[in-house]
């Protein structure tokens, strides 16, 4: 499959009804042969050799029907599953309905399922087309467009929220708590038993925390801090981040759909971007601006953070680091972003060679922009922020200033490489080893 097969409509996307349904079947019956070899094999963690490379070329035949089949067809399938783009579809959702409707195209819930209970290192694999699904709608602008802009909506479980989170003006959501105080949305990261760590849970809980602060119209300015930790090296200590959950990744709980993608097109988007909804393109809002205050560190996916705030706090003594080439992953949009903040040969350094910056250095301050010692001086230096935020026009122009940055095709062009490649990574023989490693050291 190459990517000159998913650009673009050309004549193929005009098959009628009659090839698609071919086409589907043949997907079908691949699917089916792949099946029932990988099922004849002993489980993932238990195959021999040959057993894998039996499995490995059953798999790589389904993926090329796939890939041909979606070369052709994707603009079709998800106008049937969109109904012609009218339905908005998360991320998983899409997936959910795509393996219904479409058998064999990406997996089927029994199969998710299965791959779900075990560890990283001893799962078949089936996320990978998934992400050669998601890759395919990204690639097609209209389609694409129209999937980032539903996974842009907020979500069912922040629309439940709302109205006694208005009243109250807070709300305890597990590992992250909202508080407005005059006009500000204080969102505090609190998974003090991990140091910040991000996995589903924290995924959850963060993207209905900037939901409700960007629906609450008594919010002017978005405040995102990490708590006091109970870690013995931390302890009553706040730290911003340690990005991605390393011990959730390697227990397999993860996941491509749910956690990789959905973090990048959900609630960091939504801080970037804003809220969608039903409003017609010429009322919608652009988001509000929002601060990010370092505490600590901000590694990995706290560091991705950083790259899309409007401005950037930091206590004197914290560091910064985006170490995911060293884990064998993609640092989610950061390599989209951190050229434009720091440079070719700065963005190399950080994320190719693990370069670690401490927020005092000068390099450092491409991505800070007020440093402060901890303590009551960062404290009222947030406050002092915060206001000057404010601004009538502060929020029409970040809006701007965003279109201008990365609109929303060169979002939705990055995303559909990172689909694929972040789904052939965490699948990759290196990861793999690595947590293998990690799992025999627990």
């Amino acid at each position: 499959m190459t990517a000159g097969t998913l650009t673009g409509r050309g004549p193929a996307e005009d098959a009628g009804p009659a090839e698609l349904g071919r086409a589907r079947r043949a997907v079908a019956e691949a699917a089916e042969r792949a099946a029932s070899v990988v099922e004849a094999l002993p489980v993932p963690a238990e195959r021999s050799s040959p057993q894998r490379a039996l499995a490995a070329r059953a798999h790589a035949e389904a993926r090329r029907v796939r890939g041909e089949f979606l070369g052709r067809h994707t603009v079709a399938v998800y106008s049937e599953l969109t109904a012609q783009r009218t339905r908005p579809l998360s991320v998983a959702a899409l997936c959910a309905a795509a393996a219904t409707a479409f058998p064999g195209l990406v997996p089927g819930p029994a199969a998710v399922a299965a791959d779900r209970a075990r560890p990283q290192a001893a799962k078949e694999g089936w996320e990978i087309d998934q992400g050669v699904f998601v890759s395919a709608v990204l690639r097609h602008p209209d389609e694409g467009r129209h999937l980032l802009e539903s996974m842009l909506r907020p979500t069912p479980r922040a629309q439940r929220m709302f109205e006694d989170y208005r009243r109250a003006g807070e709300a305890d959501l597990g590992s992250v708590r909202l508080a407005r105080r005059d006009g500000v949305a204080h969102l505090t990261i609190c998974r003090e038993d991990c140091l910040n760590a991000e996995d589903e849970r924290q995924i959850d809980d963060m993207e209905v925390a900037v939901d409700l602060a960007l629906l609450d119209p008594a919010v002017e300015v978005i405040v995102l801090r990490g708590g006091a930790m109970t870690h013995p090296r931390y302890t009553g200590k706040r730290v911003f981040s340690s990005g991605i959950n390393l011990k959730a990744l390697h227990a397999g709980t993860i996941g491509l759909v749910d956690f990789l993608l959905r973090r990048e097109m959900g609630y960091v988007a939504k801080l970037t971007r804003g809220l969608r909804g039903d409003a017609g393109w010429w009322e919608r809002p652009g988001g509000k601006p929002w601060l990010a205050v370092v505490d600590g560190f901000a590694i990995g996916g706290g560091c991705q953070l950083l790259l899309v705030a409007d401005h950037v706090i930091a206590a004197s003594d914290a560091y910064l680091s985006l170490p995911a080439a060293q884990e064998g992953i993609v640092p989610g949009a950061a390599n989209l972003r951190l050229t434009r903040h720091g440079g070719a040969r700065l963005a190399r350094q950080v994320i190719l060679l693990g370069r670690r910056l401490r927020v005092i250095e000068p390099d450092a301050r491409l991505f800070v922009d007020e440093v402060y010692d901890a303590g009551e001086e960062l404290d009222r230096a947030v406050g002092a922020c915060a206001d000057r935020l404010r601004g009538d026009a502060v929020a029409a122009n970040r809006r701007m200033i965003v279109e201008a940055e990365e609109p929303l095709d060169a979002f939705r062009a990055y995303l559909a490489e990172f689909a694929l490649e972040q789904a052939r990574r965490i699948y990759s023989p290196d990861v793999l080893g690595k947590v293998g490693r990690f799992v025999a050291a627990a």
